[in-house]
C-alpha cells in the first residue's frame, strides 16, 4: 500500500516494482519511442511518417532492429538512408526513436581487433570487448589556438619521405595517386616502420579481397597495437561515409591519453563518393564533378580534426585516388588545399618498377623546414635539384647528345644517379631507421 504522504521520488520505485511484476512487458525505464512507420520504400532511400523528425536523428526500424538515419524532410514527408542493405524491408514497419548524436563505444580494448564503418566487432572472434567510454562520431576540431607547433620529426621508414619530404608528429599529409600504383602497398611499409604510439588504420571501400592482403603485410607487432576500421566497396553508402568519422573518433581517443597516434585513411576518394550517394539521396543538386556541396563541406571537418592538440597527436596520412591519373580532379584539389603536405605516385614510375613510385619534384612537406636541421634540409634541396637536373637532360643523355663537362651541375647529376636511385627506391621490407636515412642521404649528395 502506497501512503498519501508519500513523496514522488519515494513512491516512484514502489510503483514501477508493482508494474513490473503484474504486467511484465511495461516498465517506466523502457526507452522505446514508436515514433512513425515507412510509406515507401525505393533505391537505397526508405520515407516515412516521423512528425517530429530532425536532420541527423537516427531511427531502428522493428522489428528488423536496422538502423536508418534522416537525411532530408519535406514538410510532413521524412528520407532516411539505412545502414544495412533494404532487402527484406516493407511499408507499414515501425521506426523507433534512437537519438540525435551517433556515438560509439571506445576503450584501450580496441587494440588488435578489426571493427566495421559503425565501431561493431568484425572477425571470426566477434565477441565484443567491454569498451568503458562513449563518444560522439562528430567532435569538433581541437582549439586552433591550443594546438602545438609542429616541431618534431616523425619518421615513416621510408627513405625518400624521411629524407626528402620528412614529416612531423601532427602532420597531416596525403598520398596522391592513380589505381594500381601501389598505395596500399606504401601505407604497409609506413605501417611497419612508422614511430607511433598507436595506429588507427581506416580501409573504406575496399575491395573484399584486399582486406586480408594487407592484413598479411602487417606483423603481429604491429597488429597488436592497431585499429583497423573496415567496410567494403559492397556496404551500405552511409557506412562507408561514417567510417572514416569513427575511425577518426577511435584516433581521437587514444590522442586524448597523450598518445602519438598516426591514423591512415584509404581511401579519402571513397569517403567523398559515399558522401556523394548520400547527399544526392537526399535531393542535392551536383556543383562540381558530379558531386553535391555537402561533400567539399565536410571534408574540412574531418580532416581538421587530426593533427596536433593541447595533449597528444594524430598525424594524418589520406590516400586520393585520382580520376584518370589527374592531379586536379575535384576531390584531389579541394584536399591537397586542406592537408600539410602531399605525396604524388606516378603511373610512369610504377611502369618503370620504380617503387615506391613517388615523384619527389611533384610532392611536397610544408612543415619539413620546421622539423628537421638546417644541415639536412640543405642536403635534401641538393638532393631534389639532382633530380630534377637530371630530368631535364635525360633525353640528351639517351639520344647521346649530352657531352660531360659542359655543365659541373649536369655532370654531378649523372654521377650521382644510380646513388640517388639507389636512396629513393626501396622494398617493402626494408624498413630503415631516421638517423640511417640522413646518413645515407648525406653520402648521395656528396
Amino acid at each position: 500500500m502506497i501512503l498519501e504522504h508519500d513523496s514522488v521520488l519515494e513512491r516512484y520505485p514502489r510503483i514501477q516494482k508493482v508494474l513490473n511484476s503484474t504486467v511484465p512487458t511495461l516498465s517506466l525505464n523502457s526507452s522505446t519511442r514508436y515514433e512513425g512507420k515507412i510509406t515507401n520504400i525505393g533505391g537505397t532511400i526508405i520515407k516515412a511518417r516521423l512528425p517530429k523528425a530532425r536532420i541527423g536523428a537516427f531511427y531502428k526500424i522493428e522489428p528488423s532492429q536496422r538502423l536508418a538515419e534522416v537525411i532530408a524532410i519535406d514538410e510532413d514527408e521524412v528520407f532516411l538512408l539505412p545502414f544495412e542493405h533494404i532487402s527484406g524491408m516493407y511499408c507499414g514497419q515501425w521506426l523507433s526513436y534512437q537519438g540525435e548524436e551517433f556515438k560509439i563505444r571506445v576503450g584501450d580494448e580496441l587494440l588488435g581487433r578489426l571493427v566495421d564503418g559503425i565501431g561493431r566487432p568484425m572477425g571470426s572472434n566477434i565477441t565484443a570487448p567491454y569498451l568503458p567510454f562513449e563518444r560522439s562520431l562528430y567532435a569538433e576540431p581541437p582549439d586552433p589556438l591550443l594546438r602545438q607547433v609542429i616541431d618534431q620529426p616523425f619518421t615513416l621508414g621510408v627513405r625518400a619521405i624521411d629524407g626528402l619530404l620528412t614529416c612531423g608528429i601532427g602532420q597531416r599529409i596525403g598520398i596522391f595517386a592513380g589505381s594500381g600504383v601501389g598505395k596500399s602497398t606504401l601505407l604497409g611499409m609506413i605501417c611497419n616502420g612508422a614511430s607511433a604510439d598507436i595506429i588507427v588504420l581506416a580501409l573504406i571501400g575496399e575491395r573484399g579481397r584486399e582486406v586480408n592482403e594487407f592484413l598479411a603485410l602487417l606483423p603481429q607487432s604491429t597488429l597488436s597495437k592497431c585499429v583497423l576500421v573496415v567496410t567494403t566497396s559492397d556496404r551500405p553508402a552511409l557506412e562507408r561515409m561514417k567510417a572514416a568519422f569513427t575511425a577518426t573518433t577511435i584516433a581521437e581517443f587514444f590522442r586524448d591519453q597523450g598518445k602519438n597516434v598516426l591514423l591512415m585513411m584509404d581511401s579519402v576518394t571513397r569517403y567523398a563518393r559515399a558522401a556523394r550517394d548520400v547527399g544526392l539521396a537526399s535531393g542535392e543538386p551536383d556543383v562540381r564533378g558530379g558531386f553535391p556541396p555537402s561533400v567539399f563541406a565536410s571534408l574540412p571537418k574531418l580532416l581538421e580534426r587530426a593533427g596536433p592538440a593541447p595533449k597528444g597527436s594524430i598525424t594524418a596520412i589520406y590516400t586520393v585516388l585520382l580520376e584518370s591519373d589527374n592531379v586536379n580532379d575535384p576531390i584531389g584539389d579541394e584536399v591537397r588545399s586542406i592537408l600539410d603536405g602531399h605525396i604524388v605516385l606516378t603511373r610512369e614510375l610504377a611502369e618503370e618498377n620504380h617503387f615506391p613510385a613517388i615523384d619527389i619534384g611533384l610532392s611536397a612537406s610544408r612543415v619539413m623546414h620546421n622539423v628537421v636541421k638546417s644541415e639536412h634540409l640543405r642536403a635534401a634541396a641538393e638532393c631534389k635539384k639532382l633530380i630534377a637536373t637530371y630530368k631535364n637532360i635525360e633525353l640528351l643523355i639517351r639520344i647521346g647528345e649530352y657531352t660531360m663537362g659542359q655543365d659541373p651541375e649536369a655532370d654531378k647529376a649523372i654521377k650521382n644517379r644510380k646513388a640517388i636511385q639507389s636512396f629513393i627506391q626501396q622494398s617493402t621490407k626494408d624498413i630503415s631507421s631516421y638517423e640511417k636515412t640522413i646518413e645515407s642521404l648525406f653520402k648521395v649528395v656528396a
